[in-house]
């Protein structure tokens, strides 16, 4: 009798229990399945968001054809988005924010320079810019892995590279410059500098991508990219280019030589190459040939001008692109010290010069400090590389110094440039927690083993 009741009572709660192992096992097929479809999803936005940065919806390029509704979703879709993920994980955006306390004192100081500013209204509208910048920097690095990051930055510019050139093919007087330039590729970016300056930042992705990449679509993208620097005639980007892969080339081969050695002849070798590019450029035997003068296009005088004001006004500059504002009477006597011909001068040519301008000489060592900071970290992740995707954030800083020495390509505006470096600056902070983590860890493990023994 007992035995009729207990079997059925087994039978049902074996049902039971294989059921309830069913409706898991679904369960937990469905969430790997919604958490692809939310990375795939983060990819995109991602892709979407750093072609923004890259300056592709701007005037003179996409902003030209694309209606200015669905430009200014875009922007706001990239801030607002951005925004609301790092407060959704805002454990590790504190946690990145207080282990870069003064790359967050020079955003905050870029932030609130309306208050000083000389175009306190124009200041005040491009605030977002910074704000955007550093909320989609924080949600990169938090977010993505290096692996992962250099992956997104290589397949984001190679679908630049094809989109600029089916423009330059297909509609030129979008993808290509006129007069002075004419020929010249510009293609998605506005402008041949722009170009090519990302250009080169689509072959250093592609020379870096990590082992698991298809050798075809590693070499394929990088052989594309160097093609497209040649059709932008961009010099500068050229010689960049060469420079950069040189460098990664001598460093490979000499990092082995000592960790002191290395930290001085890397050091010594990003100084040689600011010169170099410098020199390679704009020098005197070198200007009938590249059709330049000996003033770097006008630039001496104007960084000669640029200095002059910043000692009226050293500490704190004169806000947020607040000396290159519309109809500033400084940028028309920027213009003047060049040609009388009315030319108004866009920026200083130099992004460590438009830093002061912007924030003042308390800016500018803030800035120089994050750099210091960074290129340790770097350094230190380079020596003992294992990968090639880790040699990444050295050659990028490399890079960064090198394209700000003719170019403003920094704090000003919305740009790529500034957001790779703060998504740099965290990843490698994040990175070396870790592992100091792992070796607290490690510590206390080998003292409690050895207090029980």
């Amino acid at each position: 009798m007992h035995l009729v009741i207990i079997i059925p009572l087994l039978a049902n709660n074996i049902i039971i229990l294989l059921s309830e192992h069913k409706i898991n096992r679904l369960i937990d097929e469905r969430r790997i399945i919604v958490g692809i479809f939310v990375r795939l999803l983060e990819k995109l936005f991602v892709i979407l968001a750093l072609t923004f940065f890259c300056g592709a919806f701007g005037q003179f390029a996409l902003g030209d054809v694309i209606p200015k509704f669905i430009i200014t979703l875009i922007r706001f879709s990239v801030w607002g988005i951005s925004t609301t993920l790092i407060c959704i994980f805002w454990k590790d955006t504190i946690f990145i924010l207080l282990r870069n306390k003064i790359l967050f004192l020079l955003t905050f100081l870029s932030f609130i320079s309306f208050i000083w500013s000389v175009a306190p209204e124009f200041t005040l509208s491009n605030i977002r810019d910074v704000m955007m910048m550093t909320c989609f920097g924080l949600y990169f690095a938090s977010r993505f892995t290096l692996k992962e990051q250099i992956q997104l930055i290589a397949l984001t510019l190679l679908i630049g590279a094809f989109l600029s050139t089916i423009f330059s093919l297909g509609l030129p007087a979008i993808g290509k410059h006129g007069a002075p330039h004419p020929g010249a590729w510009k293609g998605i970016y506005g402008d041949k500098n722009n170009f090519g300056s990302m250009m080169v930042l689509s072959s250093l992705a592609f020379f870096m991508l990590p082992k698991d990449n298809l050798k075809l679509y590693k070499w394929g993208g990088f052989i594309v990219s160097l093609i497209l620097i040649l059709l932008s005639t961009s010099k500068t980007s050229l010689i960049i280019f060469f420079l950069l892969i040189l460098f990664i080339f001598f460093y490979k081969e000499f990092r082995w030589q000592g960790k002191i050695s290395v930290i001085f002849v890397d050091l010594g070798v990003l100084l040689l190459g600011c010169i170099s590019l410098l020199i390679f450029s704009y020098w005197a035997e070198f200007l009938t040939s590249l059709q330049r003068d000996p003033t770097l296009t006008g630039r001496v005088p104007v960084w000669g001008f640029v200095i002059s004001k910043l000692m009226e006004r050293p500490l704190l500059g004169y806000g947020r692109e607040g000396f290159w504002a519309p109809n500033s009477s400084f940028a028309i006597s920027a213009g003047q010290t060049v040609t009388s011909g009315g030319w108004v001068t866009p920026h200083a040519h130099n992004g460590f010069l438009d830093i002061a301008l912007d924030v003042g000489l308390i800016g500018l060592l803030l800035f120089l400090i994050t750099f210091v900071i960074t290129f340790a970290r770097s350094l230190k992740q380079a020596y003992a590389a294992e990968y090639p995707e880790e040699l990444w954030s050295l050659a990028f800083l490399c890079f960064l110094v090198m394209n700000n020495l003719t170019e403003s390509f920094l704090l000003r505006g919305a740009n790529l440039y500034w957001v790779l470096y703060i998504s740099t600056a965290f990843t490698l902070s994040q990175k070396r927690f870790v592992k100091s983590k792992i070796r607290h860890i490690k510590y206390l493990h080998e003292r409690e083993v050895s207090i029980n023994i």
